[in-house]
């Protein structure tokens, strides 16, 4: 993208999307939040209680796969787990009830992947979100990228980590 060009939101890339949002998640904490800090001191989610749990990005989500738009996610994670990572699976139930498909590499088993040392999604591959993380997990900053070579990279990673992916509902933390 140019440099001086505006930034689409989020929900801008994946309503544009027409068929796929990967996206590859390579930390084991990002920033402290509020839902996790309650979740450390005993909260549970009321999954019967969907209002309390649904949040715009799911609508954004749901809306995308009802258009048709496969939505994938592979955290790799160190193993045992963080405690930010448990909380994450534990959390995922909601990314599911919106259509998202996950999956779970452990890095002791993705030692012979080339992976991206970034997070990014990546939309109907053509265009790549890349964050930009601070060492304590606060989101510095997102990179836009529609580098071809780039772009090919990102795929075939991905692509490699989610084939060796285990889905959610077999992951144990």
């Amino acid at each position: 993208m140019p440099q001086n060009a505006q930034q689409p939101s989020f929900a801008e890339c994946l309503q544009n999307a027409t068929r796929s949002a990967l996206h590859l998640e390579t930390r084991d904490t990002y920033a402290d939040n509020e839902r996790f800090s309650a979740w450390r001191l005993g909260a549970k989610t009321d999954w019967d209680d969907r209002p309390s749990w649904w949040r715009p990005f799911h609508d954004h989500v749901a809306q995308a796969v009802h258009r048709g738009v496969a939505i994938q996610r592979v955290r790799v994670v160190s193993e045992p787990v963080s405690e930010y990572i448990r909380w994450e699976h534990y959390v995922t139930r909601a990314n599911l009830a919106a259509g998202e498909q996950v999956r779970w590499v452990s890095r002791r088993h993705a030692v012979d992947l080339l992976l991206p040392c970034n997070d990014f999604w990546l939309f109907d591959g053509g265009l790549a979100r890349i964050h930009h993380f601070a060492g304590n997990g606060d989101l510095i900053e997102d990179e836009f990228s529609s580098e071809p070579a780039l772009l090919k990279v990102l795929a075939t990673a991905f692509e490699a980590a989610w084939e060796r992916g285990v889905p959610h509902d077999d992951y144990q933390v």
